[in-house]
């Protein structure tokens, strides 16, 4: 997926069995990888790209992550858009989907306790090593050494958006251009899946995406933003350490 993932597990369990869980999550990320990578050619992904492969004929992992990305088109008005920057790339519902599920599968094999980041996005369950909460450092989006937020998650996710590390890569779908207004945008909500797809499409949308997110308080989703000209927005109920 082209990014770092480390696993924390605070599981009091012995070390054989912290080992298997790990390798089992590893291995569950790299067949998503293989599945869904715009990178390989022989990927379910690039293979619809390539035409050689019809959505309806690929996994029932594919046709999940293609139908809940038009679930999020039509939520976000469009802004939200596999297609954004011309061929499918579902790579901004992906990345916090199968992340999602990895700690799904870690709770259902009895790890009860964990911390999952994949490139910034992040799913948590239980307390920390220490028996608080997990504690989510909020990179600032112009000074790489400092913090703009500390978050406290117990359980939970939380998702980060920005041009501040790889450039324009999100895309205005309504100008073709790349997003301009936002420089980070970060959510915090029960479902990795849904708040990575929310801070792409908040940050997609531009300033216009601070209104859009407070909407999405009411389901249980509060965000923080830092707007290209530095100015910081956070909803009521942001986990503030």
């Amino acid at each position: 997926m082209g990014t770092v993932v480390s696993i924390d597990i605070a599981d009091d369990l012995p070390e054989a069995r912290l080992r298997e869980l790990v390798a089992s999550t590893c291995a569950w990320l790299h067949e998503v990888d293989a599945r869904f990578s715009t990178y390989q050619d022989d990927s379910e992904v690039s293979r619809v790209r390539a035409g050689t492969l019809k959505p309806a004929d690929g996994s029932a992992d594919l046709r999940l992550v293609l139908d809940k990305c038009a679930d999020l088109w039509r939520e976000t008005d469009g802004y939200f858009d596999a297609y954004a920057a011309g061929p499918l790339d579902p790579s901004g519902y992906v990345k916090g989907w199968s992340v999602e599920v990895a700690s799904a599968r870690l709770a259902a094999a009895g790890s009860t306790r964990h911390h999952i980041n994949a490139g910034g996005d992040i799913r948590m369950r239980g307390t920390a090593p220490d028996g608080g909460p997990w504690r989510v450092g909020i990179r600032h989006p112009w000074e790489a050494d400092k913090l703009a937020w500390v978050l406290a998650v117990r359980e939970g996710a939380v998702a980060t958006s920005g041009t501040y590390e790889r450039g324009a890569h999100v895309w205005n779908p309504r100008t073709g251009k790349p997003a301009e207004g936002l420089r980070s945008v970060t959510v915090v909500g029960p479902d990795l899946a849904v708040a990575d797809a929310y801070a792409t499409a908040a940050l997609a949308m531009g300033e216009p995406g601070l209104a859009w997110l407070a909407k999405r308080v009411a389901d249980g989703y509060e965000s923080a933003a830092v707007t290209d000209d530095g100015r910081a927005f956070t909803s009521p109920g942001l986990p503030v350490a």
